[in-house]
């Protein structure tokens, strides 16, 4: 049953192309006013799914609802929705004005009312008094913002985004997650937004999806995808993280002894304990949680700790990492103490480090 509060609700929505299956049973509800994250490598699904919603393409199966209508049958230029694209297709031979516009020209409004509706939406975007420019005049970032005040004048209940971001520089991007996060809670309306950078998401989403070969494979809080991931291929995706293949050679309730590849022995603990002895698994462990240290004496007493080789340092200011070697030949991605001893690391630089059992993901390796 479609809960009332939701915005959009999508019901196992399938799409095939050609004996080809893009979108596979998914599910999921975007609660009214949220900013709502579909994140997923290229090719899994995502544009497609988005192409759904915006009504440009018809799902094989499955109901698509918004407000608790089904939008099954319905054309994109009757849905109560918008989108923003990725290279924003704002008309360069109109104004900004006519440009924002544009949509309600189509609905037959009044000139006055357009007019009076297209500076106050460009008011709230911050572009005020700008309706007689032209797009060409505009920065990146105030092309973007022009580009959601089209869509936000015809007051949609779904904003889709396809990609906003990708075409701009990497500081303006920067900027614009802050931005785009702050124009969705002004607008208090739904954003469905999808992209392939995990940082867009995080940074701005209530809740993410994360999607691959067409699936879901876990919705939730950022914060929750970060750190609780349901699988490996979350878990490998979203966020750095150091995967090792190791084997089950020991098993004690929830802590398991674990040998990799290289004959390095481990222990992790997991929450719900479904391996056995001799399974092959995944360890995924953050660079962040891993303790560096020039002695082994300043380590938390005796988790997992490995004397290592430093490689390589990476430097990138306060997200500087450091990768090492281990005794076994592992290469693990440590990230950088922002304390200032370690500032004079060098590659061939001896040190130790130490992880606890229950930082680390562990999941049961994948078959061929």
């Amino acid at each position: 049953m479609t809960n009332i509060e939701s915005d959009l609700a999508c019901r196992d929505l399938t799409k095939d192309f050609d004996g080809f299956r893009a979108v596979d049973h998914v599910s999921f509800d975007v609660p009214k006013g949220s900013f709502f994250s579909i994140l997923g490598p290229s090719g899994c699904g995502k544009t497609t799914l988005l192409r759904m919603i915006a009504g440009f393409q018809s799902p094989s199966s499955g109901d698509l609802r918004i407000k608790g209508r089904s939008m099954i049958g319905v054309p994109p230029n009757r849905r109560p929705v918008s989108m923003v694209f990725q290279h924003l297709a704002l008309f360069p031979t109109m104004s900004i004005g006519d440009n924002v516009g544009f949509g309600l020209r189509q609905r037959g409004v009044g000139r006055s009312e357009i007019a009076r509706r297209v500076e106050e939406v460009l008011d709230r975007v911050g572009l005020p008094g700008v309706s007689a420019r032209r797009t060409d005049q505009l920065s990146g970032g105030q092309k973007q913002r022009v580009a959601i005040a089209r869509c936000m004048v015809l007051e949609p209940d779904v904003l889709l985004l396809d990609e906003p971001l990708g075409a701009l520089d990497l500081k303006l991007r920067e900027h614009m997650k802050v931005e785009l996060k702050s124009l969705q809670a002004a607008f208090d309306t739904t954003f469905v937004y999808i992209t392939h950078d995990q940082s867009e998401a995080l940074v701005m989403s209530d809740n993410i999806a994360v999607m691959n070969q067409g699936r879901f494979e876990q919705i939730g809080a950022p914060h929750e995808v970060y750190h609780a991931p349901h699988t490996a291929f979350v878990a490998g995706f979203v966020g750095d993280a150091n995967r090792i293949d190791a084997r089950v050679s020991a098993v004690n309730g929830h802590f398991l002894t674990l040998t990799s590849a290289a004959s390095t022995e481990m222990k992790v603990k997991v929450a719900d304990n479904s391996l056995s002895v001799g399974q092959g698994v995944q360890v995924f462990l953050r660079p962040e949680a891993i303790e560096l240290s020039k002695t082994s004496k300043s380590l938390d007493g005796d988790h997992n700790v490995s004397q290592c080789t430093v490689t390589s340092v990476l430097f990138n200011g306060a997200n500087s990492s450091v990768i090492v070697r281990d005794a076994g030949g592992n290469m693990i991605n440590v990230a950088m103490p922002q304390t200032g001893s370690f500032a004079d690391l060098h590659a061939g630089d001896m040190v130790f480090t130490s992880w606890h059992p229950n930082k680390a993901r562990c999941y049961p390796l994948a078959r061929a």
